[in-house]
């Protein structure tokens, strides 16, 4: 009942967000980036606390940690979504009839946004300063792995609101338990939308659980396709930086596919690798190509399992194909539609590559690891939606909002 009665609280707590002027609410979110590097010694003790329970090698554990370099970074992502232009109010369409009534399609806020995300406690800052900047209340379901950060982190977001006279109810935190999460997912009424952000399994069981409209978002199994017209130098970087510039994270890149024409380049395109310990399971092909030029003790072989996962560790399968419309097979086949890319010379192929891999985020001659919201120029982001209904690809301010039609007229009415 004390869930049910908080999002009731959070409801309520929404209809006064419709009242805050864009110059407030700019304000908060300054105040609230200017918290969190004052605070930057509790939270990171917190943190601490978390870290502690998990170990070092879960691949979670980068995604856990909390550093004053990181709490730097999250605050200039909230200074940058102050600074972005609101999202709401903005007319979409505008008719008038030819009784003399006129129809707006206007921009508004959902209202209610829960989400539930894992070992994420930067996803607590990021949630609110979109949440409010898009005009609505959050209700934050974190995981027990993360529960001290993010009960830091809400403790200094609500002191900021209770500065600016705002209710605190704006921003929740639930229990990281279980009960709370079936609350939340059957919230009807209380809560207009579920974004889930973590493991293909999360997503799974909240897409499966949910009674209320779920946005998915997270899982990235992400290939690069290294055609017969690659540039080697450039595939070297790219493939490098999407591997191995944070594993953890959804943009990362899990397999790279590359024409067996160019097989005798597959070494040098992988040597940086080795220097991050990177095992790479490779399918035969690649296997000889790879066998005496990259450490013994990283290569693998590849099964069935090495194909579709989402590694979220320093780990990459490599698949050779015969031609262009295999590797888009294979895309097709493994993708989660987050991030796609090709290297290739030919702009033939980039057209194609382009118009045919269905994916939120294709890629030509660009690392996958820019898919991402404050890279995108968005500020920051909610999550990388995979699906195509509403949003795709990282959900910022524009996709955090819904529409409404106003109607006026002079007392018109309809025979």
């Amino acid at each position: 009942m004390e869930v049910k009665q908080q999002l009731k609280r959070t409801l309520k707590a929404s209809r006064s967000l419709n009242l805050l002027t864009v110059e407030q609410t700019n304000a908060v979110l300054a105040d609230v980036a200017e918290a969190a590097i004052a605070n930057t010694d509790a939270i990171l003790s917190e943190n601490n606390k978390d870290l502690a329970r998990m170990d070092p090698t879960d691949p979670k554990y980068d995604r856990l940690q909390l550093s004053a370099e990181r709490i730097a970074g999250i605050a200039a992502d909230i200074r940058n979504v102050a600074s972005l232009p609101s999202p709401l109010g903005r007319v979409l369409s505008e008719t008038v009839r030819p009784n003399g009534m006129r129809i707006q399609k206007v921009s508004v806020a959902f209202g209610v946004i829960g989400i539930i995300y894992e070992a994420r406690p930067n996803v607590t800052f990021d949630v609110f300063s979109l949440c409010l900047k898009s005009g609505n209340a959050c209700v934050l379901k974190g995981g027990s792995d993360a529960i001290d950060s993010n009960t830091a982190i809400v403790k200094v977001i609500h002191a900021v609101l209770e500065k600016h006279g705002i209710d605190k109810n704006i921003l929740t935190l639930l229990p990281a338990d279980r009960a709370a999460t079936a609350e939340i997912l059957n919230a009807q009424g209380y809560v207009d939308l579920i974004i889930p952000r973590g493991s293909q399994g999360l997503i799974e069981f909240v897409r499966k659980n949910a009674t209320i409209p779920v946005i998915e978002t997270g899982a990235g199994i992400c290939h690069t396709y290294f055609d017969e017209f690659g540039d080697t130098a450039k595939g070297k970087a790219i493939v490098n930086n999407a591997k191995t510039r944070r594993v953890s994270v959804c943009n990362a890149l899990d397999c790279l596919i590359i024409h067996d024409s160019r097989l005798a380049d597959l070494p040098e395109i992988c040597s940086k690798l080795a220097e991050s310990k990177v095992v790479v399971y490779a399918d035969e092909q690649a296997h000889n190509a790879l066998e005496g030029s990259y450490p013994s003790t990283l290569l693998e072989w590849a099964n069935d399992e090495s194909f579709g996962t989402e590694f979220l560790d320093y780990k990459m399968s490599v698949k050779t194909v015969a031609s262009f419309d295999e590797a888009l097979d294979h895309i097709a086949t493994y993708s989660s539609k987050h991030s796609e890319a090709i290297v290739t010379e030919n702009a033939e192929r980039q057209d194609l590559f382009r118009k045919l891999v269905d994916a939120s985020s294709v890629y030509c001659n660009v690392s996958t690891a820019f898919t991402d919201g404050a890279q995108f120029g968005l500020g920051a982001e909610i999550g990388i939606s995979t699906q195509k209904l509403h949003a795709r690809g990282p959900m910022a301010l524009e996709e955090l909002t819904s529409y409404k039609w106003l109607i006026d007229g002079e007392g018109q009415i309809r025979d």
